[in-house]
């Protein structure tokens, strides 16, 4: 697979050369190691979306200290191969995020809320990497659930762009989309800050604020 390490590093793999991947889940979810909520249940009243900032497992822990999100889990979105493993998606030949589920209760958090950290967290104009991270998977994206969810994160990435044009700052380069196919990571990356409290998180933000109204 040597291959897959050097151009679909920075390029996104297209669907026709990208690995084939497999019928069964590599995982039966587990519940969350932190809050032992299901990582697949949405109750009545909750919602769902999905972030891409970079690294996974520093990703997930913005959310799950979040007051109001009922439930994360880390898999792989966006790209072509059906139930892929983590060392595929490193590869590049998968053309898949490393994505974050995001179970929420709009009653006690709302979609702002969860977008300001999103936006401020990271740094959303980096294309295909995230600091020293290099590679399709690290990209940047907001998958929404929702027809009122998708209202709400294109409003808030035309503010923050405005607030990054207005500091300087590059273009952002955020895939915003309808959710694709999210495909639930091997155990040990599910709440790996929590499992591993030493462990790397390379995420870093922009400096600037978003202004959306949470």
């Amino acid at each position: 697979m040597a291959w897959w390490n050097s151009r679909w590093k920075t390029e996104t793999i297209p669907a026709d050369q990208a690995l084939p991947g497999r019928d069964a889940p590599i995982i039966a979810p587990l519940p969350h190691y932190v809050s032992g909520a299901s990582l697949t249940d949405i109750n009545p009243g909750e919602e769902v979306i999905f972030f891409a900032m970079g690294c996974f497992w520093g990703a997930e822990r913005i959310f799950w200290e979040t007051p109001g999100v009922v439930s994360t889990a880390v898999g792989y979105q966006g790209g072509h191969t059906k139930n892929p493993t983590y060392q595929e998606v490193c590869s590049g030949g998968t053309g898949h995020t490393e994505s974050v589920r995001v179970v929420y209760n709009p009653a006690r958090i709302s979609l702002e809320d969860l977008l300001k950290r999103f936006w401020e967290g990271h740094d959303p104009t980096q294309c295909m990497r995230q600091g020293n991270d290099v590679g399709t998977q690290y990209r940047s994206a907001v998958y929404w659930t929702t027809d009122a969810q998708e209202a709400v994160v294109r409003a808030s990435a035309k503010m923050y762009a405005e607030a990054l044009d207005q500091a300087g700052r590059r273009d952002i380069t955020t895939e915003l989309a309808p959710a694709p196919p999210f495909y639930y990571a091997e155990d040990d990356h599910q709440q790996y800050l929590a499992k591993n409290p030493g462990g790397y998180c390379g995420l870093g933000g922009t400096g600037v604020a978003c202004p959306i109204s949470a």
